[in-house]
């Protein structure tokens, strides 16, 4: 008995250090991380080195719990500022989105895998969610730029999806466990109910749970190492509580999380321990599911996974990203991004445990499928993101760089935070620009010596500033101590060869280069212009072609006042985005085509976008354009 334990701990820390150790090469190379894991799950299976793990409501379980903590930390990472420019959009992918998906891969795959609708819409559910961890980790850790409406509408989806697609799937593998007595307007009617009750108590208990986590931790006074397991054990408590009262559990844990990392002063280490356990998480759940699946099975199902998972990359999900994203005036270029960034990934996996739990007579085909889809997704898309964000001009160029900054733990203060930052060369602090005085200097420590602020002087390279500052410091103080960006000649080009005054009026820019305006946009600054092109929020990036110029927002502050613009007499040309990623794109072609054998002269590509849906009016690929 001593033995097997010794030998169960020693294979399973073998196993999460191997997936520790690939990280490092993933990096390297550009691999999806998360496949990596799941690979090594593969490899250490039963058809590998003979692992032989094939308990379903054991991996459902371990999968339930990692899958809570890798949501509340979405949750807790989620700034009020993303929830407010991109919560609706999202909301809407995460719902709407994940029924369209679900319904249009559950059609194919009744025709593709012989299977029952009830089984193929199962199916479409189980596949029918983006995963939170494959998302997170590229969108976050990819050391790329991407215009933050379209990150934030992106996070806010993939870790709101989830608690969709695992209602969807948990009925309707009730509806097919009770067999087909019930019509399809008895299931509809119980799904709407069941959508009510989990999604509503899931909400209450999430935001009611969240606002007592802030509460108990500002309240109780525990010593630092307990803090973290505290609210860990909290938001897991919540899970099981809502779980239990009817509730969608991951819904609650989602929403716990929110609340909690924007009203909680978190502290450096309850930051720091949510990413660790956050990545073992994710190694956990993506090894045991690795371990469950046996490859063997694979081959004769590969052909029809292959189809299902094209048809979903190709057009369910664009499809139903393009219906969801319409109201919401997306630029085609960001409406084809979001479409691409549908990552499938470890819930898939854990949901497809559901009906081999449940006993149903096509439990492992569904599971294989799904497994060899998200398989399939991962390998495509994840490692095709980032070119594609270039391609279509959505990376913009760092604001500030490299920069060495610490948060140290402050007890007994819920207003301030103690930042220590590294000086480096070439900042602004080096070149004599004075902190602002809000921001209270309390110690520099240079060549091993403590000294204080005031009687060190100006600041040098290497030198460790401790500062005091309000928890709610603006991202000015960062740029103070950050070296200067390196710009490529591409960046230069992106933000335009001139810079003009934002508050300067839009009428003195349009007689100047010719451009056309109404008479209430020239009675606008060109600040306001801007904002009014683009729907009354802008930007940093963001572009508003006018004729033979273009806006482009070099910078805006924390509440989305335009504060540099750059001009381009040169707009950029626009970039085409793949047909298969826009039905506007393939909308226009058809019309093209048609028009051609109408023997009428084709629209060219600008042209056409402006005459069809708001999302088309942005056809370039860094445009940020929206008519109003």
């Amino acid at each position: 008995m001593d033995v097997t334990i010794y030998l169960i701990i020693l294979v399973g820390t073998g196993l999460v250090l191997a997936a520790a150790f690939t990280s490092l090469i993933a990096f390297r190379f550009g691999a999806p991380l998360l496949l990596v894991f799941l690979l090594i799950g593969l490899v250490s299976g039963v058809d590998g080195l003979g692992i032989d793990f094939d308990n379903a409501p054991v991996a459902y379980f371990v999968g339930s719990i990692a899958l809570a903590v890798i949501l509340f930390d979405s949750g807790f990472g989620t700034a009020a500022r993303s929830l407010r420019q991109a919560a609706a959009p999202a909301v809407v992918l995460s719902t709407l989105g994940v029924l369209l998906t679900a319904g249009l891969l559950g059609a194919a795959a009744h025709f593709i895998l012989g299977i029952s609708w009830l089984e193929g819409l199962l199916l479409g559910a189980i596949i029918g969610s983006t995963d939170a961890a494959a998302v997170f980790f590229l969108l976050r850790t990819g050391n790329v730029s991407i215009r933050d409406k379209v990150r934030s509408t992106l996070e806010i989806e993939s870790g709101s999806n989830d608690p969709m697609a695992i209602f969807l799937t948990l009925t309707l593998v009730s509806a097919i466990t009770a067999g087909t007595a019930a019509g399809g307007g008895a299931i509809a009617t119980q799904i709407a109910l069941g959508f009510l009750q989990q999604m509503g108590i899931g909400a209450v208990l999430g935001l009611g749970g969240g606002w007592l986590i802030v509460r108990l931790t500002q309240r109780l006074n525990l010593d630092r190492g307990l803090q973290p397991i505290f609210v860990l054990a909290l938001s897991l408590m919540l899970f099981g509580l809502a779980g239990l009262a009817g509730g969608s559990g991951f819904l609650a844990v989602y929403l716990a999380g929110l609340v909690a990392g924007n009203q909680l002063k978190s502290p450096a280490a309850l930051k720091r321990f949510q990413d660790g356990i956050t990545w073992l998480a994710q190694i956990i759940m993506f090894l045991v599911l690795g371990l469950f699946a046996t490859p063997s099975q694979f081959p004769v199902l590969a052909l029809p996974a292959l189809a299902l998972a094209i048809i979903l990359m190709f057009f369910a999900r664009p499809l139903a990203v393009t219906l969801c994203l319409l109201p919401f005036r997306f630029p085609r270029v960001e409406t084809a991004f979001t479409s691409w960034v549908g990552l499938r990934g470890a819930t898939s996996i854990l949901l497809a445990l559901t009906p081999l739990i449940a006993g149903l007579e096509n439990g492992r085909l569904l599971f294989n499928v799904a497994f060899l889809i998200v398989m399939v997704s991962l390998l495509v898309q994840g490692w095709t993101i980032l070119p594609l964000a270039r391609r279509l001009g959505l990376v913009v160029p760092p604001r500030i760089g490299p920069l060495a900054k610490y948060e140290v733990d402050l007890p007994g203060s819920a207003h301030h935070e103690l930042l220590a930052y590294r000086v480096v060369e070439e900042s602004p602090v080096v070149r004599g620009t004075r902190i602002p005085r809000w921001a209270r200097p309390a110690l520099v420590v240079r060549d091993n010596r403590s000294m204080n602020y005031q009687l060190a002087g100006r600041p040098q390279p290497g030198d460790h500033v401790y500062i005091f500052v309000p928890s709610t410091y603006p991202r000015l103080l960062d740029r103070l101590f950050a070296s200067r960006a390196e710009l490529t000649a591409d960046d230069v080009d992106f933000f335009g060869a001139f810079t003009i005054d934002p508050e300067r009026p839009a009428s003195e820019m349009a007689d100047v280069y010719e451009v056309e305006l109404s008479e209430e946009e020239r009675a606008l600054s060109i600040a306001d212009l801007i904002r009014a092109r683009l729907g009354g929020e802008a930007e940093y990036a963001d572009r508003v072609a006018l004729g033979a110029v273009e806006l482009i927002v070099r910078e805006a502050d924390e509440d989305g006042t335009i504060t540099a613009v750059g001009l381009s007499v040169e707009p950029s040309a626009p970039r085409p985005v793949p047909v298969y990623l826009s039905f506007g794109e393939l909308y226009d072609w058809l019309r093209a085509q048609v028009r051609l054998r109408m023997g009428a002269k084709p629209a060219n590509s600008a042209s056409t976008s402006d005459d069809t849906t708001p999302d088309k009016d942005a056809g370039s690929a860094s445009s940020g354009e929206v008519k109003p």
